[in-house]
């Protein structure tokens, strides 16, 4: 049987963020305290990754948060009902690129440190 896919509940989504964001934080402060004055290249990739995946996040977050902001009074339009679900549309949106990176971030980390 086929799964269906749905998306999250916003609550849940934000939950997940609060969750994700310390782990990646106190991985990286660890390792930028343990990286010394000369960072090997692994580090340096990582350290990398940290400013440019910031950047990206908060690109896609603006243009997905523009891009709702934009569809809301289209939908509005069509639902004189759902008014009320327009700022939390807009903020889910902003929400998804840095949910999505900041948990995958966590993941990947957790791995890094269990191979040690």
């Amino acid at each position: 049987m086929p799964s269906i896919r749905r998306r999250p509940l916003p609550g849940v989504r934000a939950t997940e963020l609060a969750i994700a964001v310390p782990q990646v934080v106190a991985h990286r402060l660890t390792r930028l305290a343990t990286a010394g004055p000369w960072p090997g290249a692994r580090d340096r990739r990582e350290f990398h990754r940290m400013g440019s995946e910031k950047v990206a996040a908060f690109h896609e977050s603006w243009t997905a948060m523009w891009l709702q902001a934009w569809r809301a009074p289209m939908q509005f339009g069509m639902s004189l009902m759902g008014w009320w679900w327009w700022p939390a549309r807009i903020a889910e949106h902003g929400l998804k690129p840095v949910h999505r990176r900041a948990v995958a971030n966590a993941k990947r980390l957790a791995r890094e440190r269990l191979r040690g």
